[in-house]
């Protein structure tokens, strides 16, 4: 198995991590390090421990045994609120509130933690652009738009308060693939634009290949292997690997 090297450059690490649920274990003294600036995919079949790896990151669950760093620290017990306003959430389906317009939805934070009107105003500008929507979205309620336009509207939001890490469950997953590839594109360009730290939760290896500058397989909570998209692609480390590569082939 290959392995990410620890450096200045990590944005979030996993020491001798243990999670279980009653008498699943999830994981077991599992470390690993996801660098700055960067895409990680973790890639997995259901079961594998990805989304709790995400909610670890984000202090919705915890560890029994070890530690998790972002930010260079380790999760703080207390101020759990300030810490996750340097991180963004999405998640498939967008997760909009149905009763707010797509501007409410994108700002609502933002606004709860006292930024002008102004300010307010210009980032929603910025986010729409980027995401290539347009200004007339701005009073419509998510019912009145399309599934990508709706997933759109929720990396907008994860993306309001300009976080220094973004986390994201499987947000391309519930839209039909021509959909898919230009909410990718939207991705691509943020990237380019902000170098934003991300770590992607998917079960599609094609869609790792394409997004992430790191690729983390896991089997079971066990990482199988991480690397660059190309390597693992290239050398896969096990016979799980290969599945999961024959499965896009």
């Amino acid at each position: 198995m290959s392995s990410i090297s620890a450096s200045a450059d990590t944005c979030v690490a996993f020491h001798g991590v243990s999670k279980k649920f009653g008498d699943l274990v999830v994981f077991n003294d599992l470390s690993l390090m996801l660098p700055s600036g960067q895409t990680t995919a973790i890639v997995g079949a259901s079961g594998s421990g990805k989304t709790t790896l995400l909610q670890m990151v984000n202090a919705l669950e915890h560890p029994d045994q070890g530690c998790v760093q972002v930010f260079g620290e380790p999760i703080p017990k207390y101020q759990l609120q300030q810490f996750r306003h340097r991180i963004g959430y999405a998640v498939q389906g967008a997760g909009l509130f149905p009763h707010l317009s797509a501007r409410d939805n994108v700002v609502l934070v933002a606004r709860l933690q006292g930024w002008s009107e102004a300010r307010i105003q210009q980032r929603f500008d910025e986010l729409l652009e980027s995401m290539a929507l347009p200004a007339s979205v701005a009073e419509r309620p998510p019912r009145e738009m399309s599934g990508g336009q709706q997933q759109r509207l929720g990396l907008c939001r994860a993306l309001m308060l300009e976080p220094d890490l973004l986390l994201l469950d499987e947000p391309f997953s519930a839209v039909d693939p021509v959909t898919r590839l230009g909410l990718y594109e939207r991705f691509e360009e943020v990237q380019r634009r902000q170098a934003i730290s991300a770590l992607l939760v998917t079960h599609d290896m094609r869609e790792a290949r394409r997004l992430a500058d790191v690729l983390v397989v896991l089997e079971h909570g066990q990482i199988i292997q991480s690397g660059s998209p190309d390597d693992v692609f290239a050398a896969p480390a096990s016979p799980y690997v290969e599945r999961l590569i024959a499965s896009v082939a």
